[in-house]
């Protein structure tokens, strides 16, 4: 069989394909390292501008809100850009963005200057998209998969990496994360800006259009879809409970147990090598054992249980084995996007995993200002009483209706 013919899309692919890989994989760690980093010293930080616990819950949830108001919004339209004028300008403005917030948060004299970061902060970390895209221009059709896992790879390393290392500094100073994380992203524009050349050629340029920066749009399309409202209601609900639990989880456990900066990166650093183990190793495995259906059902469960025993936690320690003994909870999401993506056509899978990323994205920006607002009702209460872990339980209620509604779903409609 003759090989298939060289083209110079071809040749440019092959001769850049190598380095710019590797800056696309150096860009999404780095990105996901210098947001981990800050994970637990951020809600910390902002206790130094406020008075109480409660507004420091108040206060934090507004800027966590922020910064997913802002990827929400920026995510559709530095795609549309980096489609009308090349994905190597977007990317560089992501790490000069970045590097922005992280400084601009660690010299803050205020709440106004944090305020600032997350705007900043949001606006530039909306380039997953693009870096997926730059992986796509530089991939062949028979490497692109390979080429989409090793950035999938590359975000949950760095996800699983910051939090630790944003613990140990933190421990040390509260200023020094963010230090740490501006740093990296400079060096990775300096790296970008000399070493890596355009992915997306003149003549595979699209005119930009207003239509293509609605973030709203894939929302509405999935709202459409009467055939798997149930399970879109379940994803919502689950995603929501994961937001909240995210997005009140430093101060929880500092308020209930004074955990420090360390204490928490090593427990997210748990988390996320836990939800790595499972989500890229034992996944198949589950599957395989318990069926998509069964497994979510399984999962969702286990998570409601775990939410409440969070809650009801007296002791620091047993945090830990909770977030061990939850490991069917992190195979809940890629088993509903998976009947999911067997219940819609070939052709409109893309649409479909996009709007997914979407409702994940109101989470971030919604479920914030709920947390916050339970937390710092309770916040007053000595550490010991149970009502401490009010946000724990309407996580609890929230996976609960979850699963109420999916097991009314998966009665009315056959999934093998």
């Amino acid at each position: 069989m003759s090989s298939p013919p060289t083209t110079p899309q071809t040749r440019r692919i092959g001769a850049t394909a190598p380095a710019s890989l590797n800056f696309i994989l150096i860009s999404v760690f780095i990105d996901m390292l210098g947001i981990g980093l800050i994970v637990p010293v951020l809600p910390m930080l902002v206790g130094e501008f406020t008075g109480s616990r409660e507004n420091q819950a108040h206060w934090f949830a507004i800027l966590s809100a922020v910064f997913g108001l802002m990827q929400f919004l920026c995510m559709p339209m530095l795609g549309a850009i980096s489609d009308r004028i090349g994905r190597r300008p977007v990317l560089l403005y992501s790490m000069a963005g970045m590097c922005v917030n992280f400084l601009t948060t660690a010299w803050a004299p205020n709440l106004a200057c944090l305020f600032i970061g997350r705007v900043v902060g949001g606006m530039s970390s909306a380039s997953m998209s693009v870096a997926s895209a730059y992986a796509s221009d530089i991939s062949t059709p028979d490497n692109r998969a390979k080429s989409f896992g090793k950035v999938g790879a590359a975000f949950g390393l760095g996800f699983i990496c910051g939090p630790m290392l944003g613990g140990l500094l933190g421990s040390v100073d509260l200023h020094l994360p963010f230090y740490v994380a501006g740093a990296l992203s400079a060096l990775n524009f300096v790296y970008g800006y000399f070493v890596v050349p355009e992915s997306l050629p003149a003549e595979r340029r699209a005119p930009f259009s207003l239509a293509r920066i609605n973030p709203l749009a894939a929302l509405l399309r999935l709202a459409r879809r009467t055939d798997i409202r149930g399970l879109v209601i379940t994803f919502t609900l689950t995603t929501c409970a994961q937001m909240m639990l995210q997005t009140t989880w430093v101060l929880y456990t500092h308020f209930r147990f004074d955990w420090t900066p360390g204490q928490n990166g090593a427990a997210l650093f748990c988390v996320g090598l836990t939800a790595a183990v499972v989500q890229a190793g034992l996944l198949g495995v589950l599957i395989r054992r318990f069926g998509e259906v069964r497994l979510a059902l399984l999962g969702m469960t286990s998570g409601a249980i775990t939410f409440l025993l969070y809650g009801l936690a007296t002791q620091g320690w047993m945090m830990y084995v909770l977030i061990l003994c939850n490991i069917l909870s992190f195979a809940v999401g890629p088993a509903l996007q998976a009947l999911t993506s067997k219940a819609t056509p070939p052709a409109e899978q893309g649409e479909l995993m996009g709007s997914m990323q979407s409702i994940s994205s109101l989470g971030i920006i919604f479920m914030p200002l709920i947390g916050a607002e339970i937390l710092g009702r309770v916040s007053h209460l000595p550490s010991s009483d149970w009502r401490m872990g009010a946000s724990f339980y309407f996580c609890a209620l929230l996976q609960l209706l979850a699963i109420l509604v999916v097991r009314y779903y998966f009665k009315t409609h056959r999934h093998d």
